[in-house]
């Protein structure tokens, strides 16, 4: 928004009426009259549409895991790293929230009041039956809940899908947010997703982590296609498919060769 006029406590920013007040402590240096600054909007604790260049952890529309800092009769109150705390009604709450726990939650506006809430009551937001999204689109995931064959994810804070636990190289949690893609998608609309990039794209991406390792560690690796595949993830934090793809590739390219225990930089 561009800034408009300047007073004493901070600046107006121009919104077609009477202006939105960037308080001083949130205005960048050197900033002044007819410049455009980058800011998130929200209502202060007198119910004033407010200006501020903090960053919250989340806006409206976004699934975020979040702490819990207070707890009243009415709802409790999450840090969504601004000066103001957001709201979860006790309605829109599963289980009873207690301060210092993390809970998963869908950031909106309440349409009564005009004010960012958010809701621990996701999954009924989320919809298959219009998809946005295509077979090998990238994505951003978001874990939901563990269920009998994977984990059920949300896609792009819109639809669900299922890592299943053959796809799964790591330790993951409730809330946790990582980059993925569309492996299939079955004629119901039903999503399978897969963390990473497709095929040679996430190669492309780990061929210098291995050569760089190779470098760190005389040239030679003890790690091979008959390895564990707890032991490559370990070391290597990547699936034991992947590193058979990314090694295969360097090996065509003459950077590497096999021996019977590993692999090794070619000089």
């Amino acid at each position: 928004m561009k800034i408009s006029r300047e007073v004493d406590f901070g600046v107006y920013l121009d919104d077609g009426k009477d202006g939105i007040l960037l308080p001083r402590r949130y205005l960048p240096a050197n900033a002044k009259v007819g410049d455009v600054v980058k800011v998130f909007l929200y209502h202060d604790s007198d119910d004033r549409l407010i200006a501020t260049t903090q960053e919250p952890k989340g806006k409206a529309g976004e699934i975020v895991r979040l702490k819990a800092v207070g707890v009243t009769q009415q709802g409790a109150f999450l840090d969504n790293g601004l000066m103001k705390d957001l709201f979860v009604p006790r309605s829109k709450q599963l289980t009873q929230m207690y301060p210092g726990e993390e809970y998963l939650v869908k950031i909106y506006i309440d349409e009564r009041t005009g004010r960012l809430t958010a809701t621990e009551k996701i999954e009924q937001l989320l919809s298959n039956d219009s998809l946005t999204v295509k077979e090998m689109d990238m994505v951003n995931l978001t874990v939901l809940r563990r269920s009998d064959i994977g984990y059920m994810m949300i896609i792009n804070h819109k639809h669900t899908g299922v890592l299943h636990f053959n796809e799964v190289f790591r330790e993951i949690r409730i809330g946790d947010s990582f980059n993925g893609f569309i492996k299939k998608i079955s004629a119901d609309n039903k999503i399978d997703v897969v963390v990473g990039r497709p095929g040679y794209q996430k190669v492309e991406d780990e061929v210098q982590k291995i050569l760089d390792l190779l470098d760190e560690n005389n040239g030679y690796l003890p790690y091979n296609d008959k390895s564990d595949p707890d032991d490559i993830y370990s070391f290597f934090g990547m699936s034991k498919k992947t590193f058979k793809m990314t090694t295969g590739n360097l090996y065509k390219q003459r950077k590497i060769e096999f021996t019977k225990t590993g692999i090794k930089l070619v000089q």
